[in-house]
């Protein structure tokens, strides 16, 4: 079986890409190596006029496989940047020799190559097109276009980046390269990265090859005299290019994403030179990129992980389960959330609420949003009145009866909770399945309510629920199998990313994001100067700043959850941040929803920096510490926290602990996650920097017994705890 195919027919030699078992083509080097011979191939037969590189599919193709991108550092050889960097080169040869097409030194005696694009094009899939001298895609809007390859550590570096950036210019090529832009066809024609929209792409470009003259088919870089677009880096206009991409690129990145300032680098420095000797410079770069463990943490669980649990790496055996009709309990903003998400994705929904009204303005909610998408031009009417018309808002229990699924997104009181668990119970069917979404509260102890525990699940959507990809699962004491494979094909069916963990106080995500938040708030008590905390946060690649994150989440709610928390623990608590979370809740300063937390904010709720009175009423101490003192202890806060929850048993996959803690609380993605990050530095360094935030700061930085043991043994999480590992 192979990859690519070709057939010959009036002069035109069409080169089909049709992965055998795949929706969607994925390059891997023996997909390289067929379309290198078919392309000699071609290039030496004069019945062929000219070529057409297309797909057999509704796509082009999705990309590198990332799996092989993942595997080339290990396979490259006992010199690993050698290694990569001269595989790369080959790669880039094939392209060139497509770009070239037998011309000669004079730009003559080439064959005119066309890509014909169907749908979608990404990656590789966009890196082969741009080495043909005309792309032509499908009048198809849903088509996506573009190099996302930023977004999971690495940057294009197939030949996108040097291609991309002289054919726009720098600063145009920026939101393509640098942001990971994606586009549709008509949209990609306007900035310049396809040539043609048409009905038929495959027919306009075999009738465009057969009339190419040589002229047609000279890249502009090789051509005599060529200048790049928005000029050079030492060009007037260039120069400013440049410094403001610089500028952005540190600005956005803070510097702790290798890729980035890579290819920023492989731009600025192959403006300078010819063509053929860029693509050198764009390969060091990528091989740098490569050689960096960042990237491959990258990889490994924004891609490879993410998409295995996706998939269901961790399903239990059962029967399909995929949603008919999904009940939900409650009509305020988490509920309306989830109502929309699932009639989003076809599902029937029954929003239910206490009165009517209520469970109708829930459903207002999901109109609001499909006229964002309606005013962003990304939904229609017709598609608004569809999803619209999925969703019965009701105040009438009776209306669940057909429900296989129930989602109970009431207030975080046990009490109601039960109540309506009984309610529930009494009209659905014997089969349907009860989850709670609650973020706090214990699963096992919830199901007590229920008559069937072993169909009694947790399921906590993170808000906003229409832009949070993660879902966590709780599996309580008697949860069953088929509540599982139920939750997690649920999930699948509203496309987010699914995690399952056992039940215990504050499930994962929470378990390790209150630490951090709790321990910004300390610091703050403790003299020291809040722009520091909130700034090592950022540096170290933190979305938001714990001082931040409490005001978006609500100072509060953070006071209800410390209340909560004393009461279970007793004397075990900590309550090394209440001083200060109590001291803004009797303020009144509750956080961004009333406009006054730990940041000042003007009346349109615009934050206007650090609140002056912290540094007031928590006086500065006179010796700051070091900026990384205060990275160490809010990375180890949640880090360790996650270990303990593998340790005990929560987290049974650490792929699950990586991939939740990026896309559920934003653990600094460069890193990977929290085991990727302890695998990046060695478990004995991970001891190491505990020992010395115990002796100064206290025990909550006890490494766990599970870390010392791996420091001692030399081994790695991923070493030991990874998928192949657990299936040996």
């Amino acid at each position: 079986m192979t990859d690519f195919t070709m057939e010959t027919s009036d002069g035109v030699a069409v080169i089909t890409w049709d992965v055998p078992g795949r929706s969607m083509n994925v390059m891997s080097m023996e997909g390289f190596a067929e379309l290198d011979a078919m392309i000699d191939e071609a290039l030496a037969d004069e019945a062929v006029k000219g070529i057409v590189i297309t797909s057999g599919k509704d796509s082009f193709a999705g990309g590198m496989d990332l799996n092989v991108i993942a595997r080339m550092k290990e396979e490259a050889g006992d010199d690993p940047a050698r290694g990569l960097f001269e595989g790369l080169m080959r790669t880039h040869g094939i392209l060139r020799k497509i770009e070239r097409a037998g011309m000669d030194e004079k730009n003559r005696g080439g064959k005119p190559i066309a890509a014909a694009l169907p749908g979608t094009s990404l990656g590789i899939g966009l890196e082969i097109p741009l080495a043909c001298h005309r792309i032509f895609a499908a009048e198809n809007s849903k088509a996506k276009i573009g190099l996302p390859e930023i977004m999971v550590g690495i940057f294009p570096g197939m030949g996108g980046t040097t291609r991309v950036s002289r054919k726009l210019g720098a600063m145009a090529a920026a939101p393509v390269l640098l942001e990971g832009k994606l586009s549709d066809p008509k949209r990609a024609k306007s900035l310049g990265l396809i040539d043609e929209v048409v009905a038929d792409p495959l027919a306009a470009a075999k009738e465009w090859v057969l009339a190419a003259k040589d002229a047609d088919i000279v890249k502009p870089w090789d051509q005599k005299g060529w200048k790049m677009p928005g000029g050079t880096p030492y060009h007037p206009s260039g120069f400013m290019t440049f410094v403001g991409a610089s500028a952005m690129v540190n600005g956005k990145t803070q510097g702790v994403y290798p890729a980035a300032k890579a290819l920023l680098n492989a731009v600025y420095e192959g403006a300078m030179v010819p063509f053929d000797t860029a693509l050198r410079i764009e390969a060091r770069w990528f091989t740098h990129v490569l050689m960096n463990p960042s990237s491959g943490a990258m990889i490994r669980s924004l891609f490879i992980n993410k998409e295995a649990l996706e998939k269901g790496a961790n399903r239990p055996e059962a029967p399909d389960q995929k949603v008919r009709v999904l009940g939900v309990l409650g009509a305020g903003m988490m509920g309306a959330g989830i109502a929309h998400v699932a009639a989003n994705a076809g599902i029937h929904v029954v929003l239910l609420d206490q009165d009517e009204s209520a469970a109708r303005r829930g459903k207002e909610v999901s109109e609001g949003l499909l006229d964002k998408g309606i005013e962003r031009k990304k939904v229609t009417q017709d598609q608004k009145a569809e999803v619209l018309g999925r969703i019965t808002a009701t105040a009438d229990y009776a209306l669940l009866e057909n429900c296989d699924l129930i989602v109970e997104a009431v207030f975080e009181d046990p009490g109601i909770k039960a109540e309506v668990t009984r309610k529930v119970e009494e009209v659905v069917g014997e089969d349907c399945i009860f989850a709670t979404n609650t973020s706090t509260l214990p699963i096992s102890d919830l199901a007590q309510a229920s008559q069937r525990p072993e169909q009694f699940i947790g399921i906590h959507f993170f808000s906003p629920v229409d832009k949070m990809m993660l879902v966590e699962i709780i599996k309580g004491r008697e949860t069953g199998d088929r509540a599982v494979a139920k939750a997690l094909d649920f999930v699948r069916q509203i496309r987010k990313t699914p995690i399952v963990v056992n039940d215990a106080r504050f499930f994962y995500a929470n378990r390790c994001i209150i630490p951090y938040i709790n321990e910004g708030v300390r610091m703050v008590k403790e003299g020291v100067e809040p722009a520091l905390i909130e700034n090592a946060a950022r540096l170290v690649g933190m979305p938001l700043g714990p001082l931040q994150l409490t005001d978006e989440t609500s100072i509060d709610l953070g006071v209800k959850i410390a209340k909560a928390t004393r009461a279970a623990l007793g004397e075990a608590y900590d309550d090394g941040a209440d001083e200060v979370l109590f001291g803004l809740s009797d303020l009144g300063r509750m956080g961004r929803k009333v406009n006054a937390g730990f940041y000042a904010y003007d009346e349109a709720g615009k934050r206007q920096g650090l609140w002056p009175g912290l540094r007031d009423r928590w006086a500065l101490s006179a010796e700051q510490p070091h900026l990384t003192e205060v990275q160490y202890r809010l990375l180890m806060a949640q880090v360790l926290e996650a270990v303990r929850a593998l340790e005990e048993g929560v987290l049974t996959d650490i792929r699950e602990g990586d991939v939740g803690a990026i896309l559920g609380w934003g653990f600094a993605p460069w890193s990977g996650g929290p085991f990727s990050w302890l695998d990046i530095i060695g478990a004995e360094q991970a001891v190491s920097i505990c020992e010395g935030l115990v002796q100064r700061h206290g025990p909550r930085f006890e490494a766990p017994e599970l870390l010392r043991e791996m420091a001692a043994k030399g081994q790695t999480f991923y070493g030991r705890f990874g998928p192949a590992e657990k299936a040996a």
